[in-house]
């Protein structure tokens, strides 16, 4: 894989905020006016749904969430249900899969590898794949979430990383 930017945003990102900063770094990297990059930031609470999602999958009420200060954004992302918040590590990566001559599938399944290699070597974690929930697990619970989207060959959404 080639060179890439990494860029993290300081304090708490609204999803709105993110998400129109990684649109317009998609079409930059789309029409190759900028390198591959990584977003790397937090969230003040929110839920996303992917495309797997809808609204019955969310345990609380929206009345519940809001009176928590949990907004609730339907996402063009793969996957279901995610929060993001505050302590957790969220990364955009703005990749062009032709370039790095990667597959939507091998791609995600290089994210997931990404992690269990970090959890094992930095924390002596023993996590593991679900092969049919997408993200990085230990024993019950889902440590790394994934969820991507590719349009022109360019991904953007990415990985939230409970640590």
């Amino acid at each position: 894989m080639a060179s890439i930017l990494v860029t993290e945003l300081p304090g708490l990102t609204g999803y709105p905020e993110g998400l129109s900063l990684q649109r317009r770094l998609m079409t930059l990297r789309q029409e190759n006016r900028i390198p591959d990059v990584l977003l790397l930031l937090e969230h003040l609470p929110v839920l996303t749904l992917g495309k797997n999602a809808d609204d019955s999958h969310i345990l609380f009420s929206p009345e519940v969430l809001a009176a928590q200060g949990i907004d609730i954004y339907h996402t063009e992302r793969g996957g279901n249900v995610t929060y993001h918040g505050p302590g957790q590590i969220v990364g955009y990566p703005i990749i062009h899969l032709r370039e790095n001559s990667l597959g939507v599938k091998e791609y995600v399944a290089l994210l997931e590898q990404l992690f269990l290699d970090l959890l094992a070597r930095e924390y002596g974690l023993v996590a593991y794949r679900d092969p049919e929930h997408r993200g990085v697990w230990i024993g019950n619970d889902k440590i790394t979430a994934i969820g991507v989207a590719v349009k022109r060959w360019v991904t953007m959404h990415g990985f939230a990383f409970n640590v």
